[in-house]
């Protein structure tokens, strides 16, 4: 990579939600501008707003294009005049459009490069709409937005666990119509991908949970068991299935690098069970590294200063090992090694390395048959001129 500072553009969220004030805790930490240079995509107004209602001194210069975000400061970009009403703590039609105009406009501007990795503060799906679009979550609005036709994958992560989904927003009842054996093989190859570029993992190995309770249904003996088989022939570390509850409960988990789920709840009740205060979401396999904390808007806290900032540090700095891992994992394959022979060699040079021809049927890279002992000599003749011209011309 480039020897600068990884810009990291950070969406604010829900406006009546805890966005700005994570935001804020997080960067009052000064090493936090050691690490990386922030772009917040929110309002100059709305942040003030905040600032206010928090009685907080963070600081933040105000810019109004990405290429104008300096080192060493809070870059706050405003993505929109409009003026907006902040109610702290209510969810309305006029916050969640306020983030969406974000996330919009963060979109636009990873097209033209203008900075590394995304990571998005809480935001409420539920008011997060318009005439011609419905935000259905960050995975789905990040395939559409810049995803080229490339699936991705959810994935929860926290420091001893990650888990991937294979359905994302589904009901349980559509669930077992979803899974399909191409479904499963393709995700399994995504996440071996993704352990490997992504987290630098040579040999990842993936924990495939069960569908049914009991891991005994027809889904795992027609689907999922033969998927991993599957996956197991193409060289994948895949594992499995197992019964939810023995994996969660009997540690099981603490064996494998990733662990495939296949639906949310599945996924979610152990993660937010078992995790502290670190747990984030990725998105996987697209061509921008996309995170977020693991936090709801959390309304009811909203504007009292008491929400707890982990969360979102830990998304800025796991999005920044990923992308950094991407480039040590490309650079080599970018400039693979040249051959080391030519393409074509000097007529010339055919007679002086011409190899003897044998007898029919011989293999230079196999060994000859045994000798014979018991088989009749040929008899002896001597080479005349006439017939060493002939073999000179045969091996020619």
């Amino acid at each position: 990579m480039e020897d600068r500072k990884i810009r990291v553009a950070i969406t604010h969220g829900d406006t009546n939600g805890i966005g700005y004030e994570l935001i804020f805790k997080t960067f009052a930490e000064p090493e936090m501008l050691e690490l990386c240079t922030p772009i917040i995509y929110g309002s100059p107004k709305i942040a003030a707003y905040h600032r206010k209602a928090m009685d907080t001194q963070a600081n933040f210069s105000i810019i109004n294009k990405a290429e104008d975000a300096q080192d060493g400061r809070v870059n706050l970009l405003a993505c929109f005049d409009d003026d907006v009403k902040v109610d702290l703590g209510i969810p309305t039609k006029e916050s969640g459009e306020a983030a969406l105009k974000a996330l919009d406009r963060a979109m636009t501007d990873f097209r033209s490069q203008l900075f590394d990795v995304l990571v998005a503060c809480p935001v409420n799906p539920d008011n997060m709409s318009d005439a011609n679009f419905t935000y259905r979550g960050l995975k789905q609005y990040s395939e559409t937005s810049i995803g080229d036709g490339a699936k991705a994958i959810k994935m929860l992560i926290n420091e001893s666990m990650r888990i991937a989904l294979a359905t994302d927003g589904l009901a349980i009842k559509d669930v077992p119509s979803h899974i399909t054996e191409d479904l499963l093989l393709a995700k399994l190859r995504t996440i071996n991908e993704a352990m490997k570029r992504d987290f630098r993992l040579s040999n990842p190995r993936i924990g495939v949970l069960a569908l049914n309770s009991t891991a005994n249904g027809d889904e795992e003996k027609n689907i999922i068991g033969p998927a991993v088989c599957k996956a197991a022939d193409e060289g994948i570390n895949a594992y499995g299935p197992y019964a939810a509850d023995e994996y969660f409960g009997e540690n099981i988990y603490d064996a494998f690098d990733v662990t495939l789920a296949m639906y949310d709840d599945q996924a979610v009740i152990p993660f937010t069970t078992l995790m502290q205060n670190d747990g984030i979401y990725y998105v996987a396999s697209l061509p921008l590294v996309c995170t977020a904390p693991a936090q709801t808007p959390d309304f009811d806290a909203a504007g009292q200063g008491i929400s707890d900032e982990s969360a979102l540090r830990h998304a800025i700095f796991e999005a920044i090992d990923i992308v950094r891992n991407r480039a040590e994992y490309d650079e080599p394959l970018a400039n693979p090694l040249q051959k080391l022979y030519h393409e074509k060699r000097d007529e010339s040079e055919k007679v002086r390395f011409a190899i003897p021809k044998k007898r029919e049927g011989f293999r230079p890279d196999r060994k000859q048959a045994p000798r014979n002992d018991n088989a009749r000599p040929m008899a002896e003749s001597k080479p005349t001129a006439e017939s060493s011209q002939a073999a000179l011309a045969t091996n020619e």
